[in-house]
């Protein structure tokens, strides 16, 4: 055997001068395990090669989970701002009219949905020239609609924020955009004793944008702050 430098002696005095850079080197590190294994030969079992690789396999686990953890607390963040401005674009009106239509425009443009319907459960019947003038924004029903709606007429209880997949049988929530909805976040609003419930709706082009699996905490305050702004105006 011989201790003359095998390689370059350029590329060994790095290596001895700095060993941390080949020590980090995941592919240079599995080649001299390889090499390592295959001098020993195949009748001898590298238990310390398994338990290196089995470490590799789940520290790549630990940093998959902590990349997916980092991305969903970036989305939620994004998210709580999204409500945030939309809150205080809500605040900004100072009459009932341009409350509405803020709804239908900078608000929708600000939680990124395609649509945004208030139903309100009344009597009054949609020729009304009030209800004519925000009918881009506005749709009245008869009594006991929302939780027909929401339930899609199962005998089920009526949660705050139902999130799902859709495609609108006809225009009556949604309007012109009904073709065109695949997803929607439907919130219950109550408005006090006295008074018929309502629903705002948020409809999606995306099929992916609302549904079952995501949560609705930040929903579920906006429709909260919502809905008490609502009962200032009517009372």
């Amino acid at each position: 055997m011989t201790s003359k430098p095998q390689f370059d002696d350029t590329v060994r005095d790095r290596i001895i001068a700095d060993p941390d850079v080949l020590l980090e080197d995941q592919d240079i590190m599995r080649a001299l395990v390889a090499a390592n294994e295959k001098s020993m030969g195949g009748n001898i079992v590298d238990l310390r090669g398994i338990a290196m690789e089995r470490l590799e396999a789940r520290l790549d686990r630990l940093e998959d989970t902590h990349r997916s953890v980092i991305a969903a607390a970036y989305e939620n963040l994004a998210g709580t701002n999204q409500v945030h401005r939309a809150v205080l674009r809500l605040m900004d009106a100072t009459k009932f009219e341009v409350f509405l239509r803020d709804l239908g425009t900078d608000v929708a443009d600000i939680l990124r949905v395609d649509a945004m319907r208030l139903v309100l459960e009344t009597m009054v019947t949609e020729e009304e020239p009030a209800i004519k003038r925000l009918g881009d924004v506005l749709a009245v029903a008869e009594p006991g609609f929302v939780e027909s709606y929401v339930t899609r007429g199962r005998n089920l209880p009526v949660r705050q924020v139902t999130l799902r997949q859709v495609k609108p049988e006809d225009g009556h929530v949604y309007g012109d955009k009904a073709d065109y909805i695949r997803s929607e976040a439907c919130l219950k609003l109550d408005f006090g004793p006295g008074r018929l419930p309502g629903m705002l709706v948020m409809g999606s082009e995306d099929p992916h944008q609302f549904s079952p699996q995501q949560g609705t905490d930040l929903l579920t305050f906006f429709g909260g702050v919502f809905e008490r702004a609502m009962r200032r105006w009517l009372s």
